[in-house]
């Protein structure tokens, strides 16, 4: 399971998308998420999804690799589904259980949640797995630097803010080796009830968390002794500069946007 999230990893590829500017793929991605919870049907949905399908044929990224992270979500869309249904009032019953009856506007809700929360992962894989960490972190950099006149640290927090996705990977690997090695000596994470799982991750996440203190003190006496002092008087090897296909996927985004409310007034 855990070699299936892909939120923090990156597919190198010679794509439009990739080579996109930071800055506008992640301005993208925020007025697609505010899209998303624009949404007031599920045929508003339908304009996002499009719009994903074509950024991911664009990005030759494949989507197995988009839809497996999706695997470690089971659960949650499972029990939010089942949540749904079962609590939400509605008006139409479709279908009766006996203990219970299931209303046609609680599985409608239950499939719009569900689907919102399905756009967001995929759409938030997209963008860590087509932009390099160091990309990412100029990106960000630019984006909050308007807020250096109120003194706030625009480097340091996009530099902590790429750190964290960059380790996602090197942390779930280390679980992966963690978990073989405790599965080697008799641990059983899988078997029992949800009660028995938990205690069973305890040998799990100790020296997971341990190592990760021991990788962070690592990095800083690193940092220290390349003399890094935050971005104060830092130059760049890549000039951040807006194209035409930049200035074009604004526009996609925005006649996206309009449809999505377009289509929320069908209903």
């Amino acid at each position: 399971m855990l070699n299936n999230i892909t939120l923090g990893q990156y597919y190198p590829a010679d794509s439009i998308v990739h080579k996109l500017d930071p800055r506008v793929k992640i301005l993208l991605l925020v007025a697609l998420i505010v899209g998303i919870f624009l949404g007031q049907n599920l045929l508003s949905y339908v304009p996002v999804a499009l719009f994903l399908f074509l950024a991911a044929r664009l990005s030759k990224v494949p989507f197995s690799m988009l839809l497996k992270g999706l695997k470690p979500l089971r659960f949650i869309l499972v029990f939010t589904f089942v949540l749904n249904i079962f609590f939400l009032q509605g008006e139409t019953p479709l279908l009766n259980l006996g203990f219970a009856v299931i209303k046609t506007e609680s599985v409608i809700t239950a499939i719009h949640y569900c689907l919102r929360l399905v756009l967001l992962v995929l759409a938030s894989s997209l963008l860590t797995l087509t932009t390099a960490p160091v990309t990412l972190t100029d990106g960000l950099e630019r984006l909050l630097s308007p807020l250096r006149v109120i003194h706030f640290p625009a480097h340091e927090m996009a530099m902590m803010m790429t750190i964290a996705l960059r380790f996602i990977p090197t942390l779930l690997e280390e679980a992966d080796k963690i978990m073989k090695a405790q599965t080697a000596r008799g641990a059983d994470f899988e078997s029992g009830n949800l009660l028995n799982r938990a205690k069973a991750m305890v040998p799990l996440l100790v020296p997971l968390f341990v190592g990760a203190f021991r990788r962070a003190g690592d990095l800083a006496m690193a940092m220290e002794a390349r003399c890094y002092h935050g971005g104060e008087g830092r130059t760049r090897l890549r000039v951040l500069k807006c194209q035409k296909n930049d200035y074009l996927s604004c526009l996609i985004m925005a006649l996206v946007i309009l449809l999505i409310i377009l289509c929320g007034k069908v209903y």
